[in-house]
């Protein structure tokens, strides 16, 4: 008689844990897909700060090569230049799409910054 009364208990515990699972695992994918595109944002400030180093206008050297090397749009370039160094900061609003999450998360700013010593163009 206990073996009838069990009958659909790992049903019942399916069905309370696998939300709490499935939000989990949501709640993951989000996390990776900041963390792509805050290595996709280091990627372009470095490739900017590169191009700006050697280059004899840094500013339209770095937004050129900092949107070359990300599809991520939009994205904001600064770039700031000495005499011995130039420094390009690029930031960019991630989008929190992932179905239950991202609307209790919000956008996440991103930002990377690179120093590099300035050479003769």
């Amino acid at each position: 008689m206990s073996a009838q009364r069990d009958r659909g208990q790992a049903a019942v515990e399916f069905a309370i844990a696998l939300p709490l699972v499935a939000v989990l695992v949501l709640g993951i994918v989000q996390v990776i897909v900041v963390a792509r595109d805050q290595i996709a944002i280091e990627l372009a400030a470095r490739e900017g700060a590169r191009a700006a180093a050697v280059a004899a206008a840094p500013a339209s050297a770095a937004e050129t090569a900092a949107r070359a090397a990300t599809t991520l749009r939009p994205i904001s370039i600064e770039t700031t230049s000495s005499a011995t160094t130039v420094t390009v900061t690029v930031s960019h609003d991630s989008a929190t799409t992932v179905p239950l999450i991202g609307p209790f998360v919000g956008d996440v700013r991103l930002t990377a910054s690179v120093t590099m010593r300035r050479e003769p163009p």
